[in-house]
């Protein structure tokens, strides 16, 4: 059975550069930043711009604005396309002051596939939860996550139902990435 990894940006890295929120053509904030996280595809009507929130190291990996959209390199943005072409789209997209490209890594796929009973910890949103009713039986925290392989089927990069924070790649995606000696990715086994 395939292994999978949770993929994150280095936090650690010093002297990395931070990504702002994008911005349109004008310069305006999207209306909607969430879309990159709802693992299905999007339709972009222009190219967008990633503003530096604060200069540093560019990454071959890196997470923009409020963590939330992942930005990848064109060596990054090679081994997705040729490996996981169902599963991811790449958006291409104008990062301040550089003349590199880079894309957003919007994950197409979602799978249900979290396995409570292996988690360290988990907590769901309640149906009587005023706030959160539409978001009833969805994972409101994951500790320790843990994944039930059986249930993955033939993705390779996806996004987890119910959970939409990690991006899930298999352990061919993380050699491939780790061989290539891309900067600022982390992995974690879940």
């Amino acid at each position: 059975m395939r292994r999978y990894f949770e993929l994150a940006t280095d936090e650690y890295v010093k002297g990395r550069w931070y990504l702002d929120d994008p911005v349109d053509a004008g310069g305006r904030t999207i209306d909607d930043v969430w879309m990159f996280r709802d693992g299905r595809a999007v339709e972009l009507h222009e190219r967008l711009r990633l503003p530096i929130y604060r200069p540093g190291e560019p990454l071959d990996i890196e997470f923009a604005g409020t963590g939330l959209i992942p930005v990848v390199s064109e060596r990054v943005a090679s081994i997705f396309r040729e490996m996981a072409p169902n599963d991811v789209q790449l958006l291409p997209v104008d990062v301040e002051g550089q003349r590199a490209s880079y894309f957003i890594l919007n994950v197409a796929r979602t799978v249900r596939c979290i396995d409570d009973a292996a988690c360290r910890e988990v907590q769901h949103f309640d149906a009587d939860e005023e706030l959160h009713a539409d978001r009833a039986g969805e994972y409101r925290s994951v500790i320790g996550l843990r994944i039930d392989k059986s249930k993955v089927g033939d993705a390779r990069v996806f996004r987890l139902w119910g959970y939409d924070i990690p991006i899930i790649v298999d352990e061919e995606i993380r050699d491939a990435l780790e061989a290539n000696g891309i900067f600022g990715g982390k992995f974690e086994e879940v």
